[in-house]
């Protein structure tokens, strides 16, 4: 059985690309276009992991990730945060809030997998 990744992020551009790329890689995808809708959509399904962009209208990336560890079933699930932005205090926040781990855009797919498999170990 396939894991299943949600990713959220506001570009439509960057769900398409995460989408194709990691069904190419064997994994289901659920696709959100804010953190808001990504909690929504947690309540609706179960998965394995979660990659997030950063800034994002309605709910940001860190109220996203605040939000996923207030919910007990998630509050171990592994958290990628995909963003521009590599600005310590603000990978600080991602850790902080409860990220497992921080990958710049644009990302290389080998690049996303080698993450992928090194916080779901």
């Amino acid at each position: 059985m396939a894991k299943t990744i949600l990713a959220v992020d506001d570009s439509t551009s960057i769900r398409q690309l995460l989408s194709s790329t990691l069904t190419s890689f064997g994994y289901e995808v659920i696709v959100a276009v804010d953190g808001r809708d990504g909690l929504d959509k947690l309540a609706e399904t179960g998965v394995d992991l979660i990659i997030t962009d950063l800034h994002m209208p309605v709910m940001d990336g860190i109220g996203f990730v605040n939000g996923i560890r207030d919910i007990p079933a998630y509050r171990f699930i592994p958290i990628i945060v995909l963003t521009t932005e590599q600005r310590n205090t603000l990978k600080q926040a991602g850790a902080a809030a409860g990220a497992t781990a921080w990958l710049a855009k644009p990302f290389r797919p080998e690049e996303l997998m080698t993450v992928i498999r090194k916080v779901t170990r």
